[in-house]
C-alpha cells in the first residue's frame, strides 16, 4: 500500500493507539517543501476536530525530535472519512461487501492499473473482488492504493 515510511509509523501509531484512536494508516505525499503527512485516525465514537487536535500536537512533539522527514512538510490528521482509504489487509477483511476502487503497482496482461469492484473474500495474502462480473484476485503486494466507493 501507500503508507507512510515503517520509521514514521513505528513512531506515530504508538502515541495515536496510547492515546485511545484506532490508527488507520498514514501517508507521505510531495517532496520537499510541499511535503504532506496525512494521518488517519478512527474511534467508535468517530472522529471530532478535537480528536485531530489532540493527536496532531502529539505527534508534532514526536516528529519534532525525531526529525525523521528531511526538509519541511505539513501534518494532517483527519478521520478517514466515507470514502475511506484502505491500507492494511485487515481492512480488507473489515469491509467485505463493499464497494472499492482500487490502483495497481503495475498493469495486468491486460493492461488495467485500476479497478472498482466489491470486495468479495480475503484469503492469505489474496484479495478477492467482484468486478464487471467476474471474480479477480488481486495480491495484496500488487495494491498501490484503495479506497471505499460511497454508493448514493
Amino acid at each position: 500500500m501507500n503508507q507512510a515510511p515503517a520509521k514514521i509509523l513505528e513512531l506515530i501509531k504508538p502515541a495515536i493507539t496510547g492515546l485511545g484512536y484506532e490508527f488507520v494508516g498514514a501517508e507521505l505525499t510531495g517532496q520537499g517543501k510541499s511535503s504532506v503527512l496525512l494521518v488517519y485516525i478512527d474511534s467508535d465514537k468517530g472522529i471530532l476536530v478535537g480528536d485531530c487536535s489532540k493527536v496532531s500536537h502529539q505527534i508534532s512533539g514526536i516528529m519534532d525530535v525525531e526529525d525523521p522527514i528531511s526538509g519541511q512538510y505539513r501534518l494532517e490528521v483527519s478521520s478517514p472519512g466515507l470514502e475511506r482509504p484502505l491500507f492494511e489487509l485487515e481492512h480488507f477483511e473489515r469491509f467485505k461487501g463493499s464497494t472499492i476502487k482500487l490502483e495497481l503497482r503495475q498493469s495486468t496482461l491486460e493492461g488495467q492499473r485500476r479497478f472498482t469492484g466489491e470486495i468479495l473474500d480475503v484469503q492469505g495474502e489474496i484479495v478477492h473482488l467482484h468486478v464487471d462480473d467476474e471474480e479477480i484476485e488481486v495480491p495484496f503486494s500488487l495494491i498501490k492504493k484503495a479506497r471505499i466507493v460511497v454508493k448514493f
